[in-house]
């Protein structure tokens, strides 16, 4: 292993000197692009480049379908060298980890590393719109940044758990945060031996466990970003497993809520809510307050009564299980022993691959299987899995079962790895580093409580003006998990840039909710994006205009 670890940092370290002659400054790729990105392939037997080819621009192109309102955009990239490569694993039954890095021609001197998503699994290729980007501004790799991203070290195929690969050690560490940082340090050889210099600013977005992945690197590799854009975050990672199973075994039997009574929950949560900011527009702005307003009793069926427009009493407890926390009987890592419950709203938010509310996410369109089957709810599929094959490792276990008492070292384990939850940022404050966390408060793939309460340690750990200096967190009501429900779209790539390269710290900004119809993408609706714990409140005029809107607590 200390052999090809010691291989690994050659390969990096003297990564320059292969292009020997042909290094130069950033314009050496525009000069004969095609001979420099030929001449990147090769590499050590631990670092490989296994392909550099030379591509045209392209135009932008919108699918007719795709996972996410993002996912059907293709955008027009300029001409860059697309390299494909891997690096070997130590362990021998380990899966290589694949990454794939974009050279632009004309380099703006940056770097843009993309975060996964899931299990990861898919090799993320930095040629998509980044999170919560607009749809009609260009992309990074066409603003000129170098782009890159990784499969995280597996790769998941058809037929087979997403959580397979967790029963090698190597693979789920790789998974854990060694596939990033090892791509990161690839990546910028990559880019010193095709234009003869090291970036001069990195950067990195991601949304999920892409966001997982952004506060990972702020926590265990403080020097190697200078900003960090962390989206609806899987944080606290071991506890939102545990807390997803358990709210899809309260809905194993009678628990189970049909779409027509998800309809009637969302219904009356905005008769409830809605008109609380004053405009009336079928969204609920302050979700907070709303949770501690709503009590979802007054839907629950009279006695000896069924039917979709109330709700039984197992249907109802299963309400209270996916609000309320999850404890644990011991500590995770950084003494957290607990998992917030999910938020309120957006509950009725179609149902479109990973889009949506209840439905895609929790309840599926029948009730949990044991194994999962593609019809439960995303959370049952993930956190049924992640019990048998990441901490048990016991593919055939019946999760109804499961007892963490025994596995408890097990979780703490994966808990050190996976778990993104460490407040001590000083390290990376010091040297400069910005980060930008976005929480949606209709997201239930992950509590955005999760996210609200990591800053509030850290503010708590480094206080609250000394946070403020490197960090913001920012929280969108009605949106789902991936950008769908409310407005959601904004440019916090150039946000970050202003912030770490010009020293213009952000305020409450903007979000637009934009027509999927090229190439104008028109706005549809937009909202400020305010600074916790703030909300927007109507002042007057169009509620489709944030201008109508003010930030406040």
């Amino acid at each position: 292993m200390a052999r090809k670890i010691a291989k690994l940092c050659a390969w990096l370290a003297g990564a320059a000197a292969v292009m020997g002659a042909s290094a130069g400054s950033a314009a050496t790729l525009a000069e004969d692009a095609d001979t420099v990105c030929k001449g990147l392939t090769g590499g050590t037997d631990v670092v490989k480049i296994d392909s550099a080819t030379s591509l045209a621009p392209s135009q932008l192109a919108l699918a007719e379908r795709g996972p996410t309102p993002s996912g059907r955009i293709t955008p027009a990239n300029p001409a860059f060298c697309k390299v494909l490569g891997h690096i070997d694993p130590v362990d021998p039954k380990a899966p290589p980890i694949k990454f794939q890095v974009n050279l632009p021609v004309e380099w703006n001197g940056r770097s843009l590393q993309y975060g996964g998503g899931g299990f990861n699994g898919v090799l993320i290729t930095g040629l998509s719109l980044p999170p919560a980007y607009p749809f009609d501004k260009p992309s990074p790799l066409a603003r000129g940044f170098v782009t890159y991203g990784t499969d995280s070290g597996h790769e998941s195929k058809p037929g087979e758990p997403p959580q397979l690969f967790a029963l090698n050690d190597e693979a789920f560490e790789n998974f854990a945060h060694r596939a990033y940082k090892k791509v990161r340090d690839a990546a910028i050889a990559l880019m010193q031996r095709a234009y003869g210099k090291k970036p001069e600013k990195m950067y990195f977005m991601g949304s999920s466990e892409g966001g997982r992945e952004g506060l990972t690197m702020a926590q265990r590799y403080p020097d190697d970003f200078d900003g960090i854009f962390s989206r609806v975050p899987v944080i606290n990672w071991v506890g939102l497993q545990h807390a997803g199973t358990r709210s899809g075994l309260a809905t194993m039997g009678e628990g189970w809520i049909n779409p027509a009574q998800v309809k009637l929950v969302a219904d009356a949560v905005r008769t409830a809510c809605d008109k609380a900011d004053g405009a009336g527009n079928a969204l609920v702005r302050d979700p907070v307050a709303c949770k501690a307003a709503f009590k979802v009793e007054t839907l629950r069926c009279e006695a000896g009564k069924t039917g979709d427009q109330c709700l039984t009493e197992p249907q109802v407890k299963a309400v209270h299980t996916l609000h309320g926390t999850y404890k644990f009987p011991f500590a995770l890592a950084n003494e957290l022993d607990d998992y917030p419950g999910w938020g309120i709203s957006g509950e009725d938010t179609p149902a479109i691959g990973p889009t949506g509310g209840w439905t895609a996410w929790w309840l599926g369109t029948a009730p949990p299987a044991q194994p999962p089957a593609p019809n439960n709810g995303i959370a049952w599929i993930y956190g049924a899995g992640g019990i048998q094959y990441v901490f048990a490792r016991d593919p055939k276990l019946d999760v109804a079962t499961y007892k963490v008492e025994d596995h408890k070292a097990r979780l703490l384990e994966v808990s050190s790895l996976m778990d993104s939850t460490d407040p001590d940022l000083s390290r990376f404050r010091a040297r400069g580093g910005r980060l930008i966390m976005l929480e949606h408060m209709a997201d239930y793939a992950q509590s955005p409580y999760a996210g609200i309460r990591y800053f509030e340690s850290v503010e708590r750990k480094l206080g609250k003006a000394e946070t403020a200096e490197f960090a913001r967190l920012y929280t969108a009501p009605g949106v789902d998990h991936v950008g769908s429900g409310a407005p959601a779209n904004i440019d916090m790539l150039s946000v970050l840039v202003d912030w770490v390269e010009k020293g213009k710290a952000p305020g409450d900004l903007e979000v637009s909710e934009q027509k999927l119809e090229a190439p104008s993408f028109a706005v549809l609706r937009a909202l400020p994006l305010c600074r916790w714990p703030a909300w927007p409140q109507y002042k007057s005029g169009p509620v489709t205009e944030a201008a109508s809107f003010t930030c406040a607590p």
